[in-house]
């Protein structure tokens, strides 16, 4: 027998409120996922954990065609992000409970999805995409729209935007003053 110990909070979104709870104790043991009485819990950071409840959705949500262009779409954008991880760590602030990374695809969601849009009907339909490819549609888009994707934004420093190719070396301006800090591209 477990014994959950619960805070629970209740936020509302657009339709639905959604009920998530901060546990205080699970039981004996150390675990940083798994399901109690139905709930799914994850250990976060700083040793908080959630629980929430597991939803139930039908097969034919994930296997539309609009479900898989959404799975594509995702599917290129992490390797995006894994490709530039090292980079972003530097350039995006860690905000809450989140990554820089996290950071990055919030800013930029929408204007990645524009660029990916047409690869991601070709990966849909079986061609390979290569992280090349994606690169490549990244910085085109990028070329055309240089406001739309912010490769840099750090707490008192002017926003940096990818213009084409990502530059080697971003340099940052302080909002005041002089001051630059220079961070190489990895």
């Amino acid at each position: 027998m477990i014994e959950i110990i619960v805070y629970l909070c209740t936020r509302k979104t657009v339709n639905k409120p959604i009920t998530m709870a901060r546990i205080k104790q699970i039981g004996p043991g150390q675990m940083t996922s798994g399901t109690v009485g139905g709930l799914v819990y994850v250990k976060g950071k700083n040793g908080v954990t959630y629980v929430r409840s597991t939803p139930i959705m039908p097969a034919k949500v994930y296997k539309s065609p609009a479900a898989k262009k959404r799975q594509a779409l995702f599917k290129m954008i992490q390797m995006h992000l894994r490709y530039h991880l090292p980079t972003l760590r530097n350039t995006f602030v860690h905000e809450g409970s989140g990554s820089p990374s996290n950071g990055y695809f919030k800013r930029n969601n929408t204007a990645l999805r524009e660029a990916l849009d047409t690869l991601s009907e070709c990966m849909v339909s079986g061609e390979v995409v290569t992280i090349n490819d994606i690169e490549a549609a990244i910085c085109a888009y990028a070329a055309e729209n240089p406001d739309k994707i912010c490769i840099a934004s750090l707490n008192g420093f002017e926003e940096v935007f990818l213009t084409g190719e990502w530059p080697d070396i971003i340099n940052l301006q302080a909002k005041r003053g002089s001051r630059t800090v220079t961070i190489p591209v990895t």
